[in-house]
């Protein structure tokens, strides 16, 4: 990681408060949280919001894991994929479709309103807008507040994503890289074999 982690005895109060929560809620204080925590203020408010759009959001289990690998994706966050991948595929993501989104293929889904939502949240994603006719698909299927839960998740992910790369979160120890084109926190030419560290 690019900064020292926070050791306890050099946290403010505010900063213990929110190590508690964070350990309570989630089972420790890992990945991003340690980098936020420098700044209580937004780690107590980004801690809130990750753990609507996890948690609490309107959008079924399995669509929030997808929200997650599709941001992790595009912005190259592997430690944000490893963390979530295998939860993803126990949530119904079939490992078919996960594999696809790792490889930048598209991915198919049984069901039509997954289709539709992943529609959605890649166009969004890749040209930063959405046709009428996509957003009128989705829309169908988880109506308003589905659209504004699934751009919450989207946007909260990719801060989550800059953040991991832009400080450079250790990776999992042990973990086959699960992009084909990206090692470390650098991009490589011409794919490469995913088998390779």
């Amino acid at each position: 990681m690019r900064i020292p982690v926070l050791a306890a005895e050099d946290m403010t109060e505010h900063q213990q408060e929110l190590h508690a929560t964070i350990t309570a809620r989630r089972g420790g204080v890992r990945g991003p949280f340690r980098v936020w925590l420098r700044s209580p203020e937004l780690c107590e408010r980004v801690e809130s919001l990750g753990a609507f759009v996890r948690f609490e959001s309107s959008l079924p289990k399995h669509l929030r894991e997808l929200t997650l690998l599709m941001a992790a994706r595009h912005f190259d966050a592997q430690y944000s994929w490893n963390a979530h991948v295998a939860a993803a595929v126990e949530a119904g993501i079939p490992e078919e479709a996960v594999e696809a989104i790792a490889e930048h293929r598209q991915p198919v889904f049984a069901e039509e309103a997954d289709t539709a939502f992943h529609a959605f949240c890649q166009e969004l994603l890749e040209t930063h807008f959405v046709s009428d006719d996509t957003f009128a698909r989705a829309h169908e299927h988880f109506g308003a507040q589905g659209l504004v839960d699934a751009i919450g998740s989207l946007g909260n992910f990719t801060m989550l994503g800059m953040c991991l790369n832009a400080f450079q979160v250790d990776l999992q120890a042990g973990r086959t890289p699960p992009f084909p084109d990206i090692r470390g926190f650098g991009r490589i030419t011409g794919g490469g074999d995913r088998s390779q560290p």
